[in-house]
């Protein structure tokens, strides 16, 4: 961690802090549990922007959907009823759908290249989309590489996802992917998600392993695959008028901590990956660690990417390709 400690201290510095005014506060809801990654992101980003304010701004931390699922919380920040959300990306779709494009199934080669992407011009202009509907982009936090979860049997192709009930984001992108390879896709909130493979109400859902493991899935669920079929990104953003109505030093303070609270995340995630599968095998979970991956990228890649292409062009689709490490 100490690249970037270091960056944040440098950062801190350089910014200043600011003194005499008087304290705002502003609340950041969000869906994650108190133990995982993003949570502990929102504390950072708290820790940095009161020290670098002086706590002439001050953050109030909302976990597990304590304002809302993530659907109603993004709403909430368009509205100004709360300040500042994170969540995945496919809640966005509905108003800025072409951001879609992170979520294709197997969009990204490595997590690098879904940095490269994310902090980059591409990056910026999914941002700028995002910016014209009430809300301010401060940077893209990650959810991840997501993997399948399901009570039913192993999946190791996608012959065996057939007849799944299958949690998924609103996301079109994966509700087609899903549907292509034979499983019943139904999206719900996150919150509700724990009960509904409790109760059967689903055989199965799909996320990154360490939302999995903090989410404790894995007493409700029996097999895991790891197929990375898609990369969730999650914008971090903030009440527009709110932001706006701030002064510079502290609208700096909101966006470099954004910034260092998404390096910090990414890093938290890649450290927990490995203890976390080791945790849920030693729980009793099945998980297959080598399923044909390249069957499953065969039945959906090629027409997801299409299903985009046709709406939006595939101007952004070739620079994100030009990016991948075996572009480079």
């Amino acid at each position: 961690m100490r690249t970037l400690n270091t960056l944040l201290a440098a950062s801190i510095v350089a910014a200043g802090f600011a003194t005499g005014a008087s304290a705002e506060t502003l609340r950041f809801g969000h869906y994650a549990n108190t133990s995982d990654t993003p949570h502990k992101a929102a504390m950072m980003f708290k820790w940095i922007v009161e020290d670098m304010t002086d706590k002439a701004l001050e953050i109030e931390v909302y976990p597990a959907g304590e304002l809302g699922n993530s659907a109603n919380s993004l709403q909430g920040a368009r509205l100004g009823t709360i300040d500042i959300t994170v969540t995945g990306n496919p809640y966005f779709t509905s108003f800025a759908p072409q951001v879609n494009v992170l979520d294709l199934p197997f969009l990204f080669e490595s997590p690098e290249h879904a940095y490269r992407v994310l902090d980059g011009e591409v990056g910026a202009e999914l941002m700028d989309s995002i910016n014209g509907v009430g809300l301010q982009g401060l940077a893209f936090w990650e959810i991840g590489f997501r993997n399948l979860t399901n009570n039913e049997r192993p999946i190791t192709t996608p012959d065996d996802l057939k007849g799944l009930k299958l949690r998924t984001t609103p996301n079109p992108a994966h509700i087609e992917a899903f549907t292509l390879l034979g499983a019943n896709p139904a999206p719900m909130p996150f919150a509700e998600l724990y009960s509904a493979l409790q109760t059967g109400t689903v055989d199965g859902q799909e996320n990154p392993t360490t939302h999995i493991y903090h989410s404790n899935f894995h007493e409700v669920q029996k097999y895991m695959s790891i197929t990375e079929h898609a990369y969730t990104a999650a914008p971090l953003v903030m009440n527009a008028a709110k932001f706006n109505g701030l002064p510079e030093d502290q609208k700096e303070a909101l966006r470099v901590a954004a910034k260092l609270s998404a390096a910090y995340e990414r890093e938290l995630n890649r450290v927990q990956e490995n203890s976390s599968l080791e945790a849920m095998t030693a729980a009793g979970m099945e998980i297959v660690t080598d399923p044909d991956v390249d069957a499953f990228r065969a039945v959906v890649a090629d027409k997801t990417r299409a299903m985009y292409a046709e709406k939006f062009g595939d101007a952004l689709l070739t620079k994100i390709d030009a990016l991948a490490p075996s572009a480079q």
